[in-house]
């Protein structure tokens, strides 16, 4: 896969939410992970993240917008539940993104939604878990950047003639 990205939250409260989004940017392949203006409890989320991803991931716990640095050609997506949000099904995420979520029981302040370059929103009724929708956004960068083939048109699986390599036939010569 090409690229990278990074995911993080702004004014994040809970332990638990930090703890499984960053456990969960750790199994998708994150790059790095931050926060924008956390609570200082969250630090507790090394407790609830079982992969220790603090050990895996680079942190990086910036105070407020302004600390704010991400890599040069680093496209700052908003994560956002907002009228004109594309919706990730249609979004063609950036080769160098960081995503960011809001907090548990609010949006993105105006603020950094200003610095996004883009701004995406998960097409359900209405918001949902910040760690469910930091998930559903890496799973769909995987689906896009992973390389994986269109899916088969019937239910199921792939039939292995999709999957499988041209076989080469041993012993048989071209003048049999």
């Amino acid at each position: 896969m090409r690229g990278y990205f990074g995911i993080g939250a702004e004014d994040i409260s809970k332990p638990m939410n930090l703890g499984a989004l960053m456990r969960t940017a750790h199994a998708f392949g994150a790059s790095f992970f931050f926060t924008v203006n956390a609570h200082p409890k969250v630090r507790e989320a090394y407790n609830s993240d079982t992969s220790r991803s603090f050990d895996h991931v680079p942190y990086y716990p910036w105070d407020t917008i302004d600390d704010m640095r991400l890599p040069k050609g680093c496209a700052l997506v908003g994560i956002e539940l907002t009228e004109d949000a594309v919706e990730l099904p249609r979004f063609q995420h950036p080769q160098a993104a960081a995503y960011v979520l809001g907090r548990e029981r609010g949006s993105l302040s105006p603020a950094l939604l200003a610095r996004c370059r883009h701004v995406v929103k998960i097409p359900t009724k209405f918001c949902i878990n910040v760690g469910l929708a930091g998930a559903l956004v890496m799973y769909d960068r995987l689906l896009a950047h992973g390389g994986y083939p269109a899916r088969p048109i019937m239910p199921g699986g792939p039939t292995p003639e999709m999957t499988e390599a041209p076989r080469v036939r041993r012993g048989a010569s071209s003048t049999s």
